[in-house]
């Protein structure tokens, strides 16, 4: 009879778990839904600079990969949530980081996207605070939907676009190597 208690508590303790995963201080969702479209925590890490903890980053996709290429070339939903954890990230930071993320990722073959870039770095320009979220969601067939604490900044149509976007923690010459593995669940 004790180990049938042991059990049904053990059950019970871990059914009324969270579906959230900690890193660096913030707390992710295991799912997300956005536009009805749900999706998985594929995985999630501290994107650092000069060895502090700046934010953590998480990719949501429809099913697990660990295959960056074939995430930042599928026409599939999917998402990334952006958690501030340090005071440190500034608006114009983080536009130059986001420069510098597209010049990576597309071998500084911008040209073709620039409005959509000016765009995208438009909503950034508020002031960003520690805690803040950023979910950077593409949806086939609307685009690329961005929120910041859950408000709808705006939508950026175009998947060459989107390829760029997500190249910049995907990429071959990714924001930060150690992100990237652990956003790909390889880490």
């Amino acid at each position: 009879m004790k180990n049938v208690f042991c059990l049904l508590f053990a059950i019970t303790v871990f059914s009324l778990a969270p579906a959230q995963t900690k890193v660096g201080g913030a707390t992710l969702p295991n799912t997300v839904s956005f536009e009805g479209e749900k999706l998985i925590l594929n995985g999630a890490g501290v994107r650092e600079k000069y060895w502090m903890d700046m934010y953590a980053g998480a990719l949501y996709l429809a099913s697990k990969s660990a295959v960056a290429n074939e995430i930042v070339n599928s026409n599939n939903p999917a998402a990334i949530k952006l958690h501030m954890v340090s005071n440190l990230i500034t608006s114009d930071k983080l536009i130059s980081a986001i420069n510098e993320g597209f010049e990576n990722s597309t071998n500084k073959q911008t040209r073709a996207i620039s409005s959509e870039i000016e765009t995208f770095k438009s909503y950034f320009e508020e002031k960003i605070r520690k805690e803040d979220v950023f979910d950077i969601v593409y949806i086939p067939s609307k685009g690329v939907l961005v929120y910041k604490n859950a408000t709808l900044k705006g939508i950026i149509k175009g998947f060459e676009f989107k390829k760029a976007l997500f190249g910049i923690w995907l990429s071959d010459k990714p924001a930060d190597k150690n992100l990237k593995q652990a956003m790909l669940g390889t880490k």
